[in-house]
């Protein structure tokens, strides 16, 4: 039987075109959420369950536009890689475009000390897409009693 040692929410946007932030193209990620669970109380394996959402703009003279989600277990690109999707935006719609996802990381280990850190990165591959809202990260950590 598995119990809910902590869940989190990254909330950076509640609602719809209520940011409005570049997503960089061609160089480093941003970073659109963090969150860091306690599992302190885990006494096996940790089983982390994700699921999120981004909203995106077209750039204004739309083009062929991939946008590419990662997450890793930490707080910077080179440490673990846990999930990553790429999507291509609808050329046909103009109006904002949400992507969410699911993603799950099983068998963590429990850190030494402090929380267990997830952080999302966004790109694209071309300059004036815009994140306009709603986004979020949630996560949830499992343990077997």
């Amino acid at each position: 039987m598995s119990i809910l040692l902590d869940a989190r929410t990254s909330q950076n946007a509640s609602f719809s075109n209520s940011i409005s932030i570049p997503v960089l193209a061609g160089g480093t990620p941003d970073i659109f959420a963090q969150i860091g669970l306690d599992v302190q109380d885990a006494n096996s394996p940790i089983r982390v369950q994700m699921s999120g959402t981004v909203t995106l703009q077209l750039p204004l003279l739309p083009a062929a536009t991939t946008i590419t989600i990662r997450i890793v277990r930490g707080t910077t690109l080179a440490d673990p890689l846990v999930f990553s999707t790429s999507q291509a935006l609808d050329l046909a719609i103009l109006d904002p475009q949400l992507l969410s996802f699911t993603a799950s990381d099983f068998n963590v280990a429990k850190p030494a000390s402090g929380p267990l850190i997830y952080t999302a990165f966004i790109s694209s591959n071309i300059v004036g897409t815009i994140r306009v809202g709603p986004e979020s990260l949630n996560g949830a950590a499992y343990s077997d009693l």
